[in-house]
C-alpha cells in the first residue's frame, strides 16, 4: 500500500497500542473508548506486534507527523490535533486524506445520546464521505448555520441528513436560508420556533464539526455561499478579513469583522462554540495557512485535523508572529 493509504490503518493500530502497553488499559476498555470491537482491538495489537512497532517503547512510522502534531498542540493550546500526509500536487486526494483522519476523530469521541452541530464546506463533506462506523450511533445532526443550496457541500441540510443517516442517528434542520435580506428579517428568521430550537440544541453539542474557510482565492467557498465582486473582495482584504468561520467573516487577529453582512447571516456566531466541549476544525490547502491562524487565534477551536504541509505553513506563521511580537 501507499503512505498515504497506510497512514490511517496504522495510526489506530498506533493509539491502541500506545492505550494498551504505554497506559496500561485493558483491551475492553480500549474498545469502549474508541468506539471499536473487542475483537479489533485484539487484532490491531496482533498486527502491531507482526509490523515491529512494539519494542522498548512503542514507536510510528509517521513519527514526523506525531512531532509536528505535538508542536501544534503546543503552540495552539488545542486538546489534540491530527496532520495526515500531504499527497503533493493533489488536493483533493490530501483532502479526502483528512476526512479520513477527521471521521475517526468524530467516531473515537462520539457517544450514544450526543448532539452533532456541523458546518457546510468541502472539508466537511469529505468527512461526511468517509465515515465507515462499526454500528449505528444514537445521535441527533444539527446545523450550525442556515443554507445554500447549489452545491453539495454548501446545502448543510444535505449534510447534515447525510452524516445522521451513516451514524443511523437523526436530524433537526435548519429550515432558513443563510444570508437574510436584513437585519429585521434575520432577527425574524432566528425567532421562528424551529429555527431557534436548531439552534439551542447547536449551542449545547457535545462535538462541532466544523470548517474553517479562505476568501483569498476565487475558488473559496465562501464566494459560492456569497458571490461578491472582485472589488468588494480587494476591500475585504485591505480591512484585514482573511477567513470564514460559521460563515463569519473574520480577521487576522479571530476576532468577527465589522462588516455588515455579518449582521445578516443566519447561524450561529463563533463565540457560541464556547459550551461545545469538543470543536474539531478541518482543513487541507495552503490557501487555508491564515485562516486556520486566524481560527486559533480566536480560540475558536480545541482539535484540528490537517494535512502536513499547512500544518508546517500554520506552524511557520504561528512562529514568525511570536518572533516579531
Amino acid at each position: 500500500m501507499t503512505e498515504n493509504s497506510d497512514f490511517e490503518a496504522t495510526r489506530q493500530i498506533y493509539t491502541v497500542l500506545v492505550m494498551h502497553f504505554l497506559e496500561g488499559h485493558k483491551q475492553s476498555d480500549i474498545a469502549e473508548a474508541l468506539n471499536l470491537s473487542t475483537s479489533k482491538v485484539n487484532r490491531l495489537i496482533a498486527q502491531g506486534r507482526k509490523q515491529g512497532m512494539v519494542r522498548i517503547e512503542i514507536e510510528s512510522p509517521f513519527q514526523r507527523l506525531v512531532e509536528i502534531e505535538r508542536l501544534l498542540v503546543q503552540a495552539a493550546g488545542l486538546a489534540n490535533a491530527v496532520v495526515t500526509p500531504t499527497v503533493s500536487g493533489n488536493l483533493d486526494t490530501t483532502l479526502k486524506q483528512v476526512g479520513r483522519a477527521a471521521a475517526n476523530q468524530l467516531l473515537e469521541s462520539l457517544r450514544d445520546g450526543d448532539v452533532i452541530a456541523i458546518t457546510g464546506g468541502k472539508a466537511v463533506s469529505a468527512v461526511v464521505d468517509n465515515l465507515d462506523p462499526e454500528r449505528t450511533f444514537d445521535v441527533t445532526v444539527v446545523p450550525l448555520t442556515g443554507g445554500v443550496q447549489g452545491k453539495y457541500y454548501t446545502d448543510v441540510n444535505h449534510l447534515a441528513s447525510r452524516l445522521a443517516e451513516r451514524l443511523g442517528g437523526s436530524t433537526h434542520l435548519v429550515h432558513a436560508p443563510l444570508f437574510a435580506e436584513s437585519v429585521e428579517q434575520r432577527d425574524m428568521l432566528m425567532d421562528l420556533g424551529s429555527v431557534k430550537e436548531a439552534f439551542q440544541l447547536a449551542r449545547k453539542a457535545a462535538i462541532a464539526l466544523v470548517g474553517i474557510g479562505s476568501i483569498q482565492t476565487p475558488g473559496s467557498s465562501y464566494y459560492d455561499l456569497h458571490p461578491d465582486s472582485t472589488a468588494d473582495r480587494e476591500r475585504l482584504t485591505k480591512s484585514g478579513v482573511v477567513a470564514e468561520f460559521l460563515a463569519h467573516l473574520i480577521g487576522e487577529n479571530g476576532e468577527v469583522a465589522d462588516y455588515a453582512l455579518n449582521s445578516r447571516l443566519v447561524a450561529l456566531s463563533p463565540a457560541d462554540l464556547a459550551g461545545c466541549p469538543k470543536v474539531i476544525g478541518v482543513a487541507a490547502g495552503a490557501e487555508k495557512v491564515l485562516p486556520i491562524r486566524a481560527a486559533l487565534r480566536g480560540h475558536y477551536l480545541n482539535s484540528l485535523v490537517l494535512d502536513e504541509e499547512t500544518a508546517a505553513g500554520v506552524l511557520d506563521k504561528m512562529e514568525s508572529k511570536q518572533n516579531v511580537a
